[in-house]
């Protein structure tokens, strides 16, 4: 069984909070979150004080402080997890666990290669300014939000805060109504998916009676339902509202149009922290949540999606003419290997999944990175042609764009190969031989759509003189962010012992409040 409710975590309580029935609030605990919030809030007032006088740089690094500041408040926090257990704050609104600090480690993580890439993009592209690093802030507080609730409700905000950003993020390009476009598909699909969520909580609770996730297991487990249709139908529809916001088939179709039409800097933070934060709420609910009573229930739609996912966005992906579409249904394609371990419904397969979030965060920020620099002024030369010749013209760039496509495909010695196998391995642990099958034969058709990129890149020489005389520039930013994501891609794939572990650690749990 993945998760327990634990009956006796430590949880503090005031003398003065049991007199007035407030709970308290240990700021600590949530101390990742308040850092990504008030970095954003913080950055907006000052650059507003300052009124154009601090340098166009100082956004992007403010950005980077703030989300490793994140990154660094979350190791006492992983360290007081492991001693004491799981916690709950908030008055049990929030849960505090290794799954929670895992997810938001990766939300920081493409917060930071992000911001790196945004830093050259926006003045390329000529439009400096703090308000997309407030909007990326902001939204990756959501994302925290999401990873650690531990009421429907909150969860529900926090995907709010998330997407709200996001849509804005999307449509920011003022130059290109290509991104106007995408921002206003991805708001009105958006809202459709999340009114399904809503509607999925709501009947959630018409079941139950609560929308907090330790009461909703508590019930499950101490109560059979005899007519259980208002509870599936909830699962149902809160399957829809997350399947929107991961990009699984068949709630895919915004997707590729977003991806090709967002700003390439902000569809890299779209396809990782976006899609982990999303895996993360749909984790906490359905495999935290309902896993241990209902798991026979959910688990075949899941399974519908996963095979959904793999085949569409595999297929999909080797007919089109465009690298950012092309990542795109990638992308879709590995939204359905980490439902794969999601389908497992157990503890292997949840540490495969936040495996997988991690070694994708790093494989796909640093292939949209390589688009970022290939879009040069305009961000609009992304076809495959666009890209020939280019093991010619500029070898290191493309030696690591190739390095990125093989690891998505799940070549040895790579981060995605690691995921792939983990991931397949959850399943085959599980008795699902057929899903594990279908994920690998949907692996080899992907590799196609890398391969052709790489061939493409080595093989038209006729085409390496043009670009040889364009001008590619490789900002300072996106030369970090390509670093660290090279690191990251065969770190993994070569010594993936200490995140293996940290994965392995990372269990959900839900811990009752005492008041």
């Amino acid at each position: 069984m993945i998760a327990r409710i634990v009956q006796d975590a430590p949880v503090q309580t005031l003398a003065a909070e049991a007199a007035s029935g407030t709970p308290e609030i240990i700021w600590s605990a949530i101390a990742p979150n308040l850092i990504l919030m008030l970095g954003g809030v913080l950055l907006l007032t000052v650059v507003s004080l300052l009124r154009g006088k601090s340098p166009s740089w100082f956004p992007a690094v403010w950005t980077v402080v703030t989300a490793s500041l994140a990154l660094i408040a979350l190791i006492p926090l992983w360290a007081r997890v492991q001693d004491e257990g799981a916690q709950t704050v908030m008055a049990g609104a929030v849960g505090l666990d290794g799954f929670s600090l895992f997810v938001t480690g990766i939300i920081c993580l493409s917060v930071i290669m992000g911001a790196l890439l945004l830093e050259g993009y926006v003045r390329r592209e000529g439009l400096e300014g703090a308000e997309w690093y407030v909007l990326l802030l902001l939204s990756a507080s959501g994302g925290v939000t999401m990873a650690s609730a531990n009421d429907l409700i909150v969860m529900f905000i926090g995907l709010e805060i998330l997407s709200v950003a996001a849509y804005v993020l999307t449509a920011m390009h003022s130059k290109r109504i290509s991104s106007q476009e995408a921002g206003l598909k991805y708001f009105v699909l958006g809202a459709f998916s999340s009114a399904f969520l809503l509607y999925g909580i709501a009947l959630t609770y018409g079941a139950t009676g609560s929308t907090n996730l330790v009461r909703i297991q508590r019930f499950l487990s101490d109560t059979v339902l005899t007519q259980n249709g208002l509870l599936l139908a909830g699962f149902a529809f809160m399957l829809v509202g997350f399947g929107f916001k991961i990009g699984a088939a068949p709630f895919h179709t915004w997707a590729p149009d977003v991806y090709q039409g967002a700003p390439s800097p902000v569809t890299a933070y779209m396809a990782s922290g976006i899609k982990a934060a999303g895996f993360a709420g749909l984790l906490r609910v359905f495999v935290v949540t309902f896993g241990p009573t209902y798991g026979a229930d959910w688990r075949p739609m899941v399974y519908a999606l996963a095979v959904l996912s793999l085949l569409v966005g595999s297929f999909m992906a080797i007919v089109q003419t465009n690298v950012k579409r092309m990542l795109a249904y990638s992308s879709i394609s590995h939204a359905g290997f980490i439902l794969v371990a999601v389908e497992a419904s157990s503890t292997q397969g949840t540490s495969a999944a936040l495996f997988y979030l991690l070694a994708y965060t790093f494989m796909v920020t640093g292939s949209f990175a390589i688009v970022t620099i290939m879009g040069r002024t305009g961000d609009g030369t992304h076809a495959l042609d666009d890209y020939r010749g280019l093991g010619r013209a500029r070898p290191g760039l493309a030696l690591i764009f190739t390095v990125f496509l093989l690891a998505q495909a799940g070549v040895p010695f790579t981060a995605g190969f690691l995921s792939k196998f983990y991931v397949i391995n959850s399943v085959v642990a599980e008795g699902q031989y057929a899903l594990a099958v279908i994920a690998m034969v949907s692996a080899v058709v992907a590799a196609f759509l890398y391969l052709r990129v790489v061939v493409a890149m080595y093989f038209s020489e006729d085409a390496a003189a043009e670009l040889m005389e364009s001008k590619i520039k490789i900002p300072v930013g996106a030369s970090i962010a390509l670093v660290i994501a090279v690191v990251g891609t065969l770190w993994l794939g070569i010594l993936p012992g200490a995140v293996t572990n940290l994965a392995n650690d990372a269990v959900a749990q839900l811990v009752a409040f005492k008041s």
